[in-house]
């Protein structure tokens, strides 16, 4: 079993910055991709960074691109997520995530273990 436990989270305005952070526990995440997902009051919960397991792609969601960097430590089992110029529209429980396989890293279903979430809450 993996735990994870994001970290991070909290009120900024936007334009603003947060850094996320998620570690992992009970064994490696050194060959499993990473993905961050969140969810937004209301809405589903939608992909936003995935990092590939052998750690040479990463992927964003469009309305992220260009403003969020997901970066992997590895060495100390752990995932962060840089987030700049945050808009309103960022507002949602951010996730953290773990997968075996990465078939299609945009989906819900290949992650096998997800964090418990930390907010992030952007106001205007």
């Amino acid at each position: 079993q993996v735990q994870l436990v994001e970290s991070g989270g909290g009120l900024v305005q936007a334009g603003g910055s947060l850094r996320l952070s998620c570690t992992a526990s009970g064994r490696p995440i050194s060959t499993y991709v990473m993905g961050w997902f969140r969810q937004a009051p209301g809405k589903e919960r939608e992909f936003v960074a995935a990092i590939s397991w052998r750690r040479d792609n990463t992927y964003y969601s469009d309305p992220v691109q260009g403003r969020f960097t997901l970066s992997s430590a590895d060495a100390v089992n752990m995932v962060c997520l840089q987030m700049n110029n945050l808009k309103p529209e960022d507002t949602a429980v951010y996730y953290c995530a773990a997968s075996r396989s990465d078939y299609d890293h945009t989906l819900l279903r290949p992650y096998d273990y997800w964090g418990q979430g930390t907010q992030v809450t952007v106001s205007s």
